[in-house]
């Protein structure tokens, strides 16, 4: 059983199955539309030949170093600088995708592998920025298992099925020899703080985690059995994701979020106090040794030049294709939009940032 959580911030809703699913959006979505009406009626009356900023909601599904580069751009303001007011929001697991194909958010932080299938199944996310091009999970598993044969017929505990954990959670099982699909129980259990406590309390054998969170479990005397990123797999990780509907009708605002991202990266490299800040509160830190160790982490990884690769997707589908056929014959580049980065570096404006 799930263990309930408070709210806290940033806004939560977990995934309970696709009704709640559904009504948590509805939910989010008309206090939304209340609390932004309020927000441009105030606006319009402080400043009335003020132009309001555009509303989008942001969401991002797990709480990662990884999305670092969207929670800053929220707490420096770099979204309201580019004329965008926008909403983060966490929405765990499958649920920030869920949301982004029915429109209920703008964009959504995901793996390659969150929003590749939906789109080999006719949906049409496709990516516009790109935060990390290789996977950083640990398999993390209990201390009494000491060897990968010892893994045989134990849980495995990810987020959900088809997501950025479980098929990090594959990759390293069939790289260790392993057949994820017979030789370990994989179970659906919700996002990191659910399966930390899930794995502490023995619910499940064994779940993957991203740098600094393995650390916490290791101190909590869970053992590493395997570094994914020992194992030389580069792929298409966590990323910025949009609908190709959205950018059709908002192609100016998608333009000017990406920018916001862009000058977010460079805020992260060169402001360590208001990212730490800003990590402890979406992390939900209290520890600022977590939020150090984050915060060297979030540097070294995120890319100046947020691009997605081909090479990175082209890794997602062939991890796709024996259960989605149509992943064989997909093009990576028809899966990323990068016209925007593009034209920010043409122009020399990510160049001069670090100037």
């Amino acid at each position: 059983m799930k263990p309930k959580t408070r709210n806290h911030k940033p806004r939560q809703f977990a995934p309970l199955g696709v009704s709640n699913g559904i009504l948590q959006l509805q939910m989010f979505q008309r206090r939304g539309s209340v609390v932004s009406l309020i927000a441009t009626a105030l606006a319009l009356l402080c400043c009335p030949g003020a132009s309001p900023a555009e509303s989008i909601r942001v969401g991002y599904g797990s709480l990662s170093t990884n999305y670092a580069a969207i929670w800053v751009a929220g707490e420096a303001r770099l979204f309201q600088k580019n004329g965008i007011d926008a909403e983060v929001l966490y929405l765990e697991s499958a649920l920030v995708r869920t949301a982004l194909i029915t429109g209920d958010i703008a964009m959504g932080g995901m793996s390659g592998t969150t929003m590749a299938a939906p789109r080999l199944q006719g949906a049409d996310p496709i990516i516009i920025a790109s935060f990390l091009n290789s996977l950083q999970y640990r398999l993390v598993v209990r201390p009494e298992i000491k060897t990968v044969a010892q893994l045989k017929g134990k849980r495995v505990g990810v987020a959900g099925f088809g997501l950025g954990a479980h098929r990090g959670a594959q990759i390293m099982l069939s790289k260790l020899g392993l057949n994820p699909d017979t030789d370990v129980v994989m179970l659906q259990i919700g996002g990191d703080p659910t399966r930390m406590v899930a794995l502490l309390n023995g619910t499940i054998d064994a779940t993957v985690f991203n740098p600094p969170l393995h650390n916490r479990a290791v101190e909590a005397g869970m053992r590493i059995l395997a570094n994914i990123e020992d194992m030389g797999f580069a792929v298409q990780a966590s990323a910025l994701v949009t609908t190709e509907r959205f950018i059709k009708k908002n192609h100016d605002l998608t333009r000017r979020a990406v920018r916001s991202i862009v000058e977010s990266i460079h805020f992260v490299k060169t402001n360590p106090e208001l990212t730490k800040k800003s990590v402890r509160k979406y992390m939900r830190f209290k520890d600022d040794r977590d939020a150090e160790e984050a915060y060297q982490i979030i540097r070294d990884i995120l890319p100046r030049k947020p691009y997605p690769t081909a090479e990175g997707i082209k890794a997602v589908l062939d991890e796709l294709s024996p259960k989605l056929p149509a992943a064989k014959t997909a093009q990576p580049r028809d899966f990323m939009d990068t016209r925007f980065i593009e034209e920010l570096d043409r122009s020399g404006f990510i160049d001069r940032l670090y100037r």
